[in-house]
């Protein structure tokens, strides 16, 4: 299905047609969804979430002053409504210390990475990210996999620009270690 621009069903939402709503989540759903999952890593309270995002967005939308695209203003709304459903969890994180990041090697980390299939490859990146806490896998989510730039992840999050680019290198850095301690710890099950 071929959507229209987010401005048109946005005017006739807000001109009475509740209907054309229903084109912004067909639109936008699998997108709100991964940012949510890769948050909340629970499908249950994701699809809670996705709900609650576009209820809010919908009570909201008079509100939507078009400064930034429609996408970026509803990813806010997820974001910060899955950032508070983990608060209110109190998830547990085991952070890599800063120190043992900035000092690992990454030398030889990509060896044996061609011996791997893509699909194998799609599958660690997401152990991978898995390991990551909530709002760092959000935020390399929504760089690499919603092709967000450094500015829509700064006004999605509240962060600076510059502090998003802070994180996205510490992200790289951390997913870099994740990943030599997994090809160190599974290599002969990678060879076999």
């Amino acid at each position: 299905m071929e959507f229209l621009h987010d401005d048109i069903y946005i005017e006739q939402v807000l001109n009475g047609n509740t209907k054309a709503f229903a084109f912004l989540v067909d639109k936008y759903k699998v997108l709100v969804y991964t940012v949510a999952f890769r948050i909340l890593r629970n499908h249950e309270d994701t699809e809670e979430i996705v709900q609650d995002a576009f209820v809010k967005a919908y009570h909201a939308l008079d509100s939507f002053e078009k400064k930034s695209k429609f996408s970026t203003w509803l990813h806010r709304i997820v974001y910060n409504s899955a950032i508070s459903k983990t608060r209110k969890k109190k998830l547990e994180t085991n952070p890599l210390d800063d120190f043992l990041i900035e000092n690992y090697s990454i030398d030889n980390t990509f060896e044996n990475l061609d011996e791997l299939t893509h699909e194998e490859q799609k599958t660690l990146l997401d152990v991978l990210i898995s390991k990551l806490d909530p709002e760092e896998s959000a935020i390399i989510s929504m760089y690499y996999i919603s092709d967000h730039s450094t500015d829509e992840i700064a006004e999605i999050t509240g962060l600076s620009q510059s502090n998003v680019k802070v994180k996205l290198h510490r992200i790289r850095a951390k997913l870099q270690v994740y990943l030599k301690q997994y090809l160190k710890k599974n290599i002969s099950k990678i060879q076999t």
